[in-house]
């Protein structure tokens, strides 16, 4: 990518994050199995509309040779207002630079309205993962699921949207270290419900 490509897709995640920035919500959903490691990012939110599907960064099983951090990021697929498919937005959320993102899994109709979380618990001298994928319901109570590692199982399934559907997203990530041989990545989300 040149100086001038680069310019332009920052001017354009600008523009659209500050006009972001002004959405309001009226529900947050949580869960209460998130990982323990790493700092709670900036909210983000749609520009528009909501999110009707979703993608993850997922860094395969290492096995021995390799530190394990299975999930690093959650990409969202935004409605343009009322239209989807063709014109849509992808919002990037904080997410490691490790992994590769999945395909993505979109709702039949309709948008994401609650998730529920896979975690790791803390391996103690043994390699932590934390978060390792994620489950969301449509709105017309499809389920969905991206491919990703064995480690860790679900907790309890968040609140589902007041009204409306998910529209935002705050994530809790460690930092990447090179001299840290146990990085563990993305550790928990909260996700915004907008009208």
């Amino acid at each position: 990518m040149d100086l001038s490509t680069s310019a332009v897709v920052f001017l354009f995640l600008t523009y659209h994050l500050c006009e972001a920035e002004h959405r309001s919500y009226n529900s947050v959903l949580m869960v209460s199995n998130g990982g323990q490691w790493g700092e709670w990012g900036e909210i983000e939110f749609c520009p528009k509309g909501h999110a009707y599907g979703f993608s993850l960064k997922v860094k395969e099983m290492q096995g021995l040779t390799d530190d394990d951090t299975s999930l690093n990021g959650i990409r969202l697929h935004c409605s343009t207002g009322a239209v989807r498919g063709r014109h849509y937005h992808i919002v990037f959320f904080s997410f490691s630079r490790l992994g590769k993102w999945t395909k993505i899994k979109e709702c039949p109709k309709g948008y994401l309205v609650s998730f529920v979380l896979n975690v790791e618990a803390p391996q103690g001298p043994s390699d932590d993962t934390a978060a390792n994928n994620i489950r969301f319901n449509c709105g017309d109570g499809t389920g969905l699921e991206a491919m990703s590692t064995d480690f860790g199982t679900y907790g309890r399934w968040s609140k589902r949207c007041k009204a409306g559907a998910i529209c935002g997203i705050q994530t809790k990530v460690e930092a990447y270290y090179e001299h840290l041989h146990d990085n563990t990545a993305l550790n928990d989300v909260r996700f915004f419900c907008c009208d």
